[in-house]
């Protein structure tokens, strides 16, 4: 479905079009790169990211496997006080940026991903693990509000407890919770990767 260019942009179109953007320069790739990925052309994603189109359901879950995150990441909570908007999140209002099949559920704290950061509220259960090292180009920093939760920065392993904290930037990590209830860390992302 298309939304004509004269047509009034809502705040969830709006919100649709700058995570679009976001995603797409966080993971360093043009309009171009998108249109062949998707077998659609650069005007239609263009028009995606300024919002003057609303991808159908298809496009947004191609888009989501494209950029490597849950298809829940496009849909938003309408915020009830537009005084709000942009600037607040209500608990109740997260987006939820993973399933519990997975072992870590991930809801973004931060009202959108058009900033130069995310925040993120990390719950890993007992036992999950990101067994491979990634490395991604931004800094990171994390704050662990309760549980226990290992974390391997750049070949050294550290055991965070409740109240500690973590920053590194650009250098291979990985994760795990070996203890019995679920650690929950607040981690904060430069730039936006979700």
């Amino acid at each position: 479905m298309t939304s004509s260019a004269t047509a009034p942009e809502t705040a969830g179109e709006h919100l649709l079009a700058a995570d679009i953007r976001t995603l797409r320069k966080a993971r360093g790739l043009t309009l171009a790169e998108i249109a062949l990925k998707l077998g659609r052309s650069v005007g239609w994603v263009s028009q995606i990211e300024r919002g003057l189109s609303i991808p159908s359901l298809g496009d947004l879950r191609a888009l989501a496997d494209l950029f490597g995150v849950p298809v829940s990441m496009f849909f938003t909570n309408d915020v009830p006080v537009e005084a709000e908007r942009g600037v607040v999140v209500r608990a109740a209002r997260r987006r939820s940026l993973g399933t519990s099949e997975t072992g870590l559920v991930e809801e973004l704290l931060s009202p959108d991903l058009g900033g130069s950061f995310e925040m993120l509220r990390s719950e890993f259960a007992p036992g999950a693990e990101l067994k491979a090292a990634t490395t991604r180009p931004t800094e990171e920093a994390g704050y662990v509000v309760c549980g226990t939760f290992d974390i391997e920065i750049d070949g050294t392993w550290h055991r965070l407890e409740e109240g500690d904290s973590f920053r590194f930037a650009g250098k291979p990590f990985r994760w795990r919770n070996q203890g019995r209830v679920p650690a929950v860390v607040v981690w904060v992302v430069s730039p936006p990767v979700y």
